[in-house]
């Protein structure tokens, strides 16, 4: 039998790269961080622990990696839905959305990353945060921005900071009142992307097309 060729080889190590990060979103979603050992994923994942270490450096670092898939993941796809859309605009509601209803749909592994994220070692700059940073950049220049290098990471901080507000235990704030603000500050329409349902929090009217919308050329930073 002939050894497999470089190819198929790297194609295997993705494979098993991915069912880790999969497996490990499944566990920590459903038994929290603590609960979830390297050895639980390595049998969820149908792997030997010692590939995990092999990948990973140690937990911390596959949790933010499987997160950072999962938001990139849900991002592609919100983008990419039919009907497929190039409108900057349509698509930056649209990642909006997809990054804030992970808040909703997956509290707990939301919570656990955040909380990681806080901690003194930060961001890992994982290939799965670097795919969710092309994407999320990308939007921000489809919507027109001239500053993609300023308004990316301010995009990116504003999203982290509503996904903790949903999230704050004891005083989350209402979804659709974040949605409500984000949009205005972008000057997206409430109908656009995915809209939650009840309408704008506090029965703020729907904005408009050009509300709030920095000219054209102009970086939203300059607002």
């Amino acid at each position: 039998m002939s050894p497999r060729s470089p190819s198929v080889n790297e194609e295997l190590r993705r494979r098993s790269r991915e069912r880790i990060l999969q497996a490990t979103v499944e566990l920590i979603d459903a038994h929290g961080y603590e609960a979830t050992t390297l050895g639980d994923i390595a049998e969820r994942a149908g792997t030997a622990r010692g590939l995990i270490s092999y990948y990973f450096p140690g937990k911390r670092q596959l949790l933010q990696a499987a997160v950072h898939r999962l938001m990139h993941l849900t991002l592609e796809e919100a983008l990419e839905r039919e009907p497929r859309t190039e409108d900057g605009r349509e698509r930056l509601a649209r990642a909006i959305d997809a990054i804030l209803g992970l808040a909703v749909t997956r509290p707990t592994l939301m919570r656990t990353h955040m909380a990681v994220i806080l901690q003194a070692e930060g961001f890992v700059q994982c290939q799965e945060q670097q795919r969710l940073a092309f994407l999320l950049r990308d939007t921000i220049a489809r919507y027109g921005s001239t500053d993609v290098e300023t308004d990316y990471p301010l995009l990116r901080a504003l999203l982290m900071g509503s996904v903790v507000a949903v999230l704050l235990p004891g005083a989350p704030m209402p979804l659709a009142r974040l949605r409500s603000e984000l949009f205005q500050r972008y000057g997206l329409d409430w109908e656009a992307g995915a809209p939650p349902d009840g309408g704008p929090s506090g029965g703020a009217p729907g904005l408009g097309p050009s509300a709030g919308r920095p000219a054209a050329g102009q970086s939203s930073r300059s607002k």
